[in-house]
Order: C-alpha cells, then sequence, then structure tokens
C-alpha cells in the first residue's frame, strides 16, 4: 500500500454485513502487505495535532523540585520526595565544533534544542554525557582542560533542563588521557596522585565555572545534574592492569606493602601468613616484591580468577591482593565524592563506576561491593552482541560496519535468553542502571530490545538503563561511521525499530504499568568468602552453570546449590554485602516459573505478566494498560484485552493506554509496531567464519547499503476488546495523523489490519459510558434496573453504584463514602472518601451541604475552601476509578451540618 492510498483510507467501522464496498476498501487495507517499506520520517515540526508527545511526563524544568535522591528501597525520588522513573539515553548531539569537525557524510549542524525535545517528546528524562574533559594531547599543563568538552556538558545540560530532561557527566576515560607524560593510564586513577590531583582540578573547572548556558549558574548549583560518574570502564580487577608499566607496578606494590603491614601488625606477621613461595612464578606476573624497597609484587589478574585459584590453592596472598585492589578502588572513590560534595559544595548523586572485571563469577561481586561502599548509585556497561569480524583490521570492527565484515546475529528470545543487560544482581538500597547500551549492529535483532528493556525493568526495580548513541537531532539515517569510511556506524539507537518505540516502552515504565515483582533471590555475601573468590549462587553470566560453578559455595550459604540465571527473568534478584550467606534466601517454587521444554525454556514472571519462551521465540507483556508480543515467525496470541494475528514478519507490536486507564477502558489508546530494517540495498550471505580459534555460522556483509533504511513487511491484524473505540488514525514517525484506518466491529470491541508505512495507530473512543448503555451491559435477572432502584439492598441505588464504577448486585454498604471527622479549637474538620468512576458520562455528581435538609448549598458556600484530593489513583488497577477525599471545616458556632452526595441524569432522576 503506498502512501497515497494510505491517505486515502477513512473511517469505516465494519459490521459483520457489511456492504461490499466497505469490504473491498478492507482488503485493499491488506493488500499492501508483500514489500518492504522505506522510512524517511520528516524533520519533527511538534505540532499540537500530533496524536502523542509524553513531554507531559517531564516536569516543566528539570531539577525544578530540587536535587535528585533515592530512597530507603534505592528507587529515585526527586527533592520534593516524589519517586521518578528514568528513560534514559547517551547523546553526543552538539559536540564538537561544526567548522572543525565538518565530515562530508554527516549532518553537521545538529540542533541541541531540537533534539531536547525530540527526546522528550518520546519519553526520554534523563540523558549521559559521556565525556572527556583531560587535557588534549599537545596541552602544556596536565592541570589543563579541555574547554571544548565543558562548553558541550554545560550547554547539553542547559538544553536538556528546559525539557524536563535530567542529565548524567561522566568526564573521564583512561583511553582517552595522552598527556602530561601518560598514555591510557589505565587504574592509575585509582592511586596516582598526581594524577588524583590533576582530575580534581578539572572537576573543579567542570563544577564552579559561571556559565550562560546555565543562566549563570555553575553546574555545581544546577539540580536538574542528576548523578555524576567519576570516571567510564576502569577498574583494579580487569585485564588492564597487567599492562600497566613497570613503575607504576611499583608504586601500586608499594601501597600493597603498606596495606599489608597496617592489616596485619608487622611485616613478619605478613610473611608468616602469607607462608613461603606465596607469590605464583608465571610470565604474566607483575614484578617481584623487593622488601628493601618496602614494595610487594603484584600477581597478574589471572591469578585472581576462579582458574586462579585452582592453580594456587587457597591462599591468603591472592585474597589479601584482591582485597587491597577493592578497598584501594573504594578510598578513591570515597574521596572525590567527598571532594565534590563539601569542597566543590555540589550534593549531586555519585557513581563510582560502571565496569566489568576479569571473571564475572569470581570477581563481579567485589567491583560491584567497590561502588555501592563508596557511592550513591551502582553501574555497569553491557551491551547486547553478537560476534563481529573485520578480517583485515580487527580495530575497525569496534566502531564501523563494513564490507566483507563477519557478523553472528542473537536473541533474547532465543539463544541470548540470558544475555538480557539488565539481567543483573542488584545491590540493595542502592540505585542501579546500565550506563551504555543497545541492541549491536550489524544484527538484526533490535526491534525486541525496547520493550524487552521496559519490561524487565518494570519487574525488576531496575532504575535507569541508557541507550547508546544519539548523535542526529532526530531519528538517524543508515550513514557512515565516522562521516568519512565507507561503512555505516555500529553503536546507534536513534533508528525506527529502537527509538521508534521509545513511546510505548517509555511510558509504560515510567508509569508504572508493569508491576514490579516481589524479590526471587536475596543473595547474602560475606567480604571475607568474596575476597576468597568462593562461588557466588547466581552470576551474570550466560555459561554460569548453577551446578558446575557453585561448588565452591561458603560452607554457611543457606542454599545447597546455585540458582538457575533465568531468575533473572522471574523477578527481582537482590545482593547484600558484608552479610553471612546463612540469610541468603529463594521463593518458595521458584522452579514453577522456569519451564524447560523440549525445543527451549518458557519463564514466567512472579507477576505473571511476563512470558518468554525460546521455543516459541515469543515473548509477552499481559497487563491492564499495556500488552506486548515480539515473536520472529508467525504466531496468534490472546492476550487479557488485546489480540494479535501475524500472519507475517518478525515483529514487536504494542498496545498501551494514553490516558493510563486499562485499554479496555481507556479513550485513548496507542498500538506501536517495529520490525527488523536494515540500511537499503544491504547484503550479506551466510558464511561459517573463525575468529580467536572459534568457528561461527553466520554472515558475511557484502553491502552495507545506504539511507533510508527499509523496514522489513509484515501482516499483523489487531482485535482491541473495547467497544467505545470509534476510529482510528494511523501516524507518521512523528505522531501525526496521515490516514484513518479501516475498522470492523468485533464482540465487545473492533479490530484491524495494522497499516504498511507506519510505526503507530492510535485508537480514539468515547469518554465514558452512559448511564443506559452501562445498565444494558448487566445481567439484571428481573430485578429493578431503573436509576433509583436498589436490587442489591445496599442502601445505594443504581445511580450510586453507576458513578462509583461498582456492581449494582453486590452488597456494598459504603458504597456512597465512609466520613470521619475532628474536633478542635478551630472548628470540626471533616474528611469524606469516596469511588468515583473514570468511565461515566451524561451524569452530574456533586456534593452539597444543608443546615435543615430543606435548602441545600454548594459545598464552597458553606467552606470558603472545601478541598479534593485523590487518594488512590487507581485503586482497582485497571483506570477504572479514583478513590478521593473530600476535606471542610465547620464552624463550632453553628455546628450542624447535613452533608449529600447528589447524582443525577438530564431526566432528572436522582
Amino acid at each position: 500500500m503506498t502512501s497515497s492510498t494510505l491517505n486515502k483510507l477513512w473511517l469505516n467501522i465494519v459490521p459483520r454485513k457489511a456492504a461490499l464496498g466497505l469490504v473491498l476498501m478492507a482488503l485493499l487495507a491488506v493488500s499492501g502487505f508483500a514489500a518492504d517499506w522505506s522510512f524517511e520520517p520528516e524533520r519533527d515540526a511538534f505540532d499540537e495535532a500530533a496524536l502523542f508527545d509524553l513531554r507531559y511526563l517531564n516536569e516543566d524544568t528539570a531539577g525544578e523540585a530540587g536535587w535528585i535522591s533515592y530512597d530507603e528501597e534505592g528507587d529515585f525520588v526527586k527533592g520534593n520526595g516524589e519517586s521518578i522513573r528514568f528513560w534514559a539515553v547517551n547523546t553526543n548531539v552538539g559536540r564538537g565544533n561544526p567548522e572543525a569537525w565538518s565530515q562530508p557524510g554527516w549532518q553537521n549542524q545538529e540542533n541541541l534544542d531540537h533534539h531536547a525535545r525530540w527526546l522528550a517528546k518520546r519519553g526520554v528524562n534523563l540523558i549521559r554525557l559521556h565525556s572527556h574533559i583531560n587535557p588534549s594531547d599537545s596541552a602544556p599543563s596536565i592541570t589543563d582542560v579541555n574547554a571544548g568538552e565543558l562548553d558541550w556538558i554545560w550547554s547539553t545540560v542547559g538544553a536538556m533542563r528546559e525539557e524536563g530532561i535530567y542529565s548524567v557527566v561522566s568526564p573521564y576515560w583512561a583511553r582517552n588521557m595522552k598527556s602530561g607524560g601518560y598514555n591510557e593510564p589505565w587504574g592509575h586513577l585509582f592511586f596516582d596522585e598526581a594524577l588524583q590531583d590533576a582530575y580534581k582540578e578539572w572537576l573543579r573547572k567542570l563544577f564552579t565555572t559561571p556559565t550562560p548556558h546555565l543562566g549563570g549558574k555553575t553546574l555545581a548549583e544546577e539540580p536538574s545534574l542528576a548523578i555524576f560518574q567519576i570516571q567510564n570502564e576502569d577498574s583494579l580487577l580487569f585485564w588492564t592492569v597487567d599492562r600497566m608499566p613497570s613503575e607504576s607496578k611499583a608504586a601500586l606494590g608499594k601501597l600493597f606493602y603498606t596495606w599489608a603491614v597496617d592489616k596485619y601488625g608487622s611485616l613478619e606477621n605478613v610473611l608468616a601468613e602469607w607462608g613461603e613461595n606465596s607469590m605464583p612464578s608465571s610470565d604474566t606476573v607483575g614484578l617481584d616484591d623487593d622488601l628493601d624497597q618496602e614494595m610487594f609484587g603484584l600477581a597478574g589478574i589471572w591469578y585472581l580468577k576462579g582458574e586462579g585459584r585452582v592453580s594456587t590453592g587457597e591462599s591468603s596472598r591472592m585474597n589479601d591482593q584482591l582485597q587491597f585492589f577493592v578497598e584501594t578502588m573504594i578510598d578513591f572513590n570515597k574521596e572525590i565524592a567527598r571532594f565534590v560534595r563539601e569542597d566543590l559544595n555540589c550534593p549531586v548523586l555519585v557513581n563510582a563506576g560502571n565496569w566489568k572485571t576479569a571473571d564475572v563469577v569470581y570477581l563481579q561481586d567485589s567491583e560491584r561491593y567497590s561502588y555501592a561502599e563508596s557511592s550513591d548509585v551502582v553501574a555497569l556497561n553491557r551491551y547486547f552482541s553478537g560476534v563481529h569480524v573485520n578480517p583485515t583490521n580487527k580495530w575497525d570492527a569496534g566502531w564501523a560496519v563494513q564490507n566483507g565484515d563477519y557478523y553472528t546475529t542473537t536473541s533474547v528470545l532465543d539463544d541470548g535468553i540470558l544475555s538480557l543487560p539488565i539481567s543483573v544482581k542488584q545491590p540493595a538500597g542502592k540505585p542501579m542502571m546500565v550506563t551504555e547500551s543497545t541492541w549491536v549492529m550489524p544484527m538484526d535483532t533490535a526491534f525486541e530490545g525496547p520493550m524487552l528493556i521496559s519490561a524487565y525493568s518494570s519487574l525488576s526495580g531496575f532504575d535507569a538503563y541508557f541507550w547508546f548513541v544519539g548523535k542526529t537531532e532526530g531519528f538517524a539515517p543508515p550513514r557512515s561511521a565516522n562521516g568519512y569510511k565507507p561503512s555505516q556506524e555500529k553503536w546507534v539507537f536513534m533508528n525506527p525499530e529502537m527509538a521508534g518505540q521509545f513511546p510505548a516502552a517509555a511510558l509504560a515504565f515510567r508509569s508504572g504499568y508493569i508491576q514490579k515483582g516481589d524479590t526471587v533471590l536475596e543473595e547474602h555475601r560475606s567480604l571475607e568468602s568474596m575476597w576468597d573468590r568462593r562461588s557466588p549462587v547466581i552470576a551474570e553470566s550466560a555459561s554460569f552453570d548453577p551446578n558446575r560453578d557453585s561448588g565452591n559455595l561458603p560452607p554457611e550459604s543457606n542454599l545447597d546449590g546455585g540458582v538457575d540465571p533465568h531468575a533473572f527473568l522471574v523477578g527481582p534478584v537482590e545482593v547484600h554485602f558484608d552479610s553471612s550467606e546463612a540469610n541468603t534466601e529463594l521463593v518458595d517454587d521458584f522452579d514453577g516459573y522456569v519451564e524447560a521444554l523440549d525445543s527451549g525454556v518458557r519463564v514466567t514472571s512472579i507477576t505473571d505478566e511476563l512470558i518468554l519462551s525460546t521455543a516459541e521465540r515469543t515473548f509477552t507483556i499481559d497487563s491492564p494498560k499495556v500488552q506486548t508480543l515480539i515473536c520472529y515467525e508467525p504466531v496468534s496470541k490472546n492476550l487479557g484485552s488485546v489480540s494479535y494475528e501475524v500472519k507475517v514478519g518478525a515483529c514487536s507490536i504494542t498496545t498501551i493506554s494514553l490516558d493510563s486507564k486499562a485499554i479496555g477502558n481507556s479513550s485513548k489508546v496507542l498500538v506501536q509496531m517495529a520490525s527488523p530494517s536494515r540500511p537499503t540495498n544491504w547484503e550479506s550471505v551466510a558464511t561459517d567464519f573463525t575468529s580467536e580459534g572459534n568457528t561461527y555460522s553466520g554472515y558475511e556483509i557484502t553491502n552495507y547499503g545506504q539511507a533510508p533504511w527499509v523496514m522489513k513487511s509484515t501482516d499483523v491484524r489487531v482485535s482491541v476488546d473495547n467497544r467505545r473505540i470509534y476510529e482510528a488514525h494511523a501516524l507518521d514517525a512523528n505522531g501525526m495523523p496521515v490516514g484513518e484506518v479501516v475498522l470492523t466491529e468485533e464482540s465487545g470491541g473492533v479490530s484491524f489490519d495494522f497499516p504498511e508505512g507506519s510505526l503507530y495507530v492510535v485508537l480514539l473512543a468515547t469518554p465514558g459510558v452512559a448511564y443506559d448503555e452501562w445498565k444494558n451491559d448487566i445481567p439484571w435477572g428481573g430485578l429493578g434496573s431503573g436509576p433509583l432502584d436498589d436490587p442489591d439492598g445496599d442502601g445505594n441505588n443504581n445511580l450510586v453504584e453507576f458513578v462509583s464504577d461498582l456492581s449494582p448486585l453486590v452488597f456494598e454498604p459504603n458504597a456512597m463514602g465512609t466520613v470521619a471527622y475532628s474536633k478542635s479549637s478551630e472548628g470540626i474538620a471533616v474528611s469524606m472518601e469516596f469511588r468515583q468512576s473514570q468511565l461515566t458520562s451524561g451524569v452530574l455528581d456533586v456534593f452539597e451541604g444543608s443546615e435543615d435538609l430543606v435548602t441545600w448549598q454548594p459545598l464552597n458556600e458553606i467552606d470558603d475552601e472545601p478541598k479534593f484530593e485523590i487518594v488512590d489513583e487507581d485503586p482497582d488497577g485497571d483506570g477504572s476509578a479514583t478513590l478521593s477525599r473530600l476535606k471542610m471545616n465547620i464552624s463550632l458556632e453553628d455546628p450542624r451540618l447535613f452533608l449529600r452526595r447528589k447524582v443525577s441524569l438530564p431526566s432528572g432522576d436522582s
């Protein structure tokens, strides 16, 4: 179906016995599903006629309620204590000088203000700036700062603030530090005093320099700065520690000597504890001990891994080296947090780091402990990716997609089920974030990502997942990886199948449409067992075997063996550090949530709302306000209020309420769909290839293609159980209506074919149900159905039951409301709690007062300030009603007052 055909589709609700012409129109809507279609969106004009715009979810100005903090559960809150959830991205827009950075294959005048508005419209309320404020390679002094990076940080924070978007600033990455005699000084920031002093000077300029971008304020005074990340991707527990220059290892070894003597009281005690030949002999080992120089050698990182522990056996020295590394990182991180808060006077939340270790099973908990012990927020970087190899220049595969590259593709709905980036152990009481991630090109499964992240973030209480990385103000077309090289970008998310799904994904997560589950596993880890590299009961590794890899559990463990890592998809997994393993608990009947099938596994969440099946390669969300199907093959799924019939194509399709009501009661519903996309003319061929000694079955890229994106065709029938839906609009990528969609009347609702050439359809429904329509749905069984009848005998007539969203056939004596009062010297305070339907229309529902039961007055004529407040926005969990409270004061001079709730119809019945 061409765009011109789409524009000619007009609203038709087609009855089962429809006229032939209307049936032919419905067939026309289906006939175009054979072809793929080009994604060429217009620049978003932010027209008020758009049928979705999530800007309202954000504050008018980020930080207007004060600095972001967190509660005792480890969830983010605003300065006024209100809960806030973040849908987050990394951005590079506005970075660098266009004249100096002109790149022929890119648009070089990206508008930062437009970019901020574009993100806010699609539900983003937090961005991260992965920056490098250290001096340039040729800077004369190590304490110099990169002025261009500072200006970019300040301008971006200012622009985002105006759209209600908070910021995270990450100012340093060792890989980009090549001045002052340093060359990628991995690990040095934790112990090198000269580098630490320079780093503090960079921060002083970053935080305390007034800037017009922030209205003359400093960054330290800007509450839209949500989190400060000390550094990006570095650790003493990663392989890079082995690559330190010998003089650096010697300096660290001297600190180790001082630490060990302090721990044991004397050198003699250290040597007695460690025993003879405590230093393993290997070519990978660092410097030898030099006791005359008060220096201990450092074993290579391999000896701190699980295999290394097997090699050395139980070794106090290796345990101490691990403890020393962790405490060295903690001490540095604590000092920087103190420096930012006290010396720079900035109350921002601090995150120590976001890196991985050389051994995810035996060292990762130590790394996370170093973050949790030294800072407010815990983080990691983790991407979802297959294998990607450039056979002629292996480094190019780290940033570009080119002809001749080999790759594999993976899916969370298949072999990648244990590699979902947010399947992590969350330290209890601390917010947890993934600060860099995406479904990495050249895979073609990215369409599954946004709704999976939204769903499992909600289930596990995960606090923020940052998509990486935005470089364009709006949707990014396929383009060169650097503006020059014949290639495609690798690290992207602003394409149709990822950013195109942000509206539903962000809304569901930020609004709490998907339940958070009860804790599935509460693991406790003593520090001694971590230093000794005892087995955890669960690890964030697809290769973790709960039987094989848990053979070295601490003897205190409350569990006999390890826990299946599918637990991350069942519900929250928490870890408590510095606590006995005897306190570890696994939810009862855990095995009932993970079902092994002949051709895969089926995992049901502890809330029963999420089901992932690798046997079917499907995933579903089934909650009252959002219902999703992700699939790779034709399938039909009947969910609570929505049914999907996928006849052709892999896709992710979501139906979500836009007015906080259950889908079946909603007046405005978004249906959003994405399928795999590729650059135009993309070609790849199946092949086997070898990389680092392993053989893979994958693909070779023979043509990396060009703009625009081409979306794979689909054929999907959608049925929605909402009788009040009366029209449907196909939208463009900016939410603007481009044509009406044919609706077919079904029992209890409508159905339609999702239109080709669109990511979105919005369904509109009448705003409420009239009394007669409500009455016709109730099986009265001969009982009175008039507005003043009371068939259940609870003293509330049908009209009151109607406006209270209660059944007229179930005895509810408090349907009218419950009243309480208290007396003081200032008068009598009266409060009344009552239910109020959100689905009624054509009815007048007011509160009045009287002193004599004859003359009734509006409450504002009796009390100057009667107050109505919401006690519970959704007591039934389906958006059908609110629980409200009326509060008013009565004077002691004339305390007699009768209060009534008057409900009436236009006919006069009341």
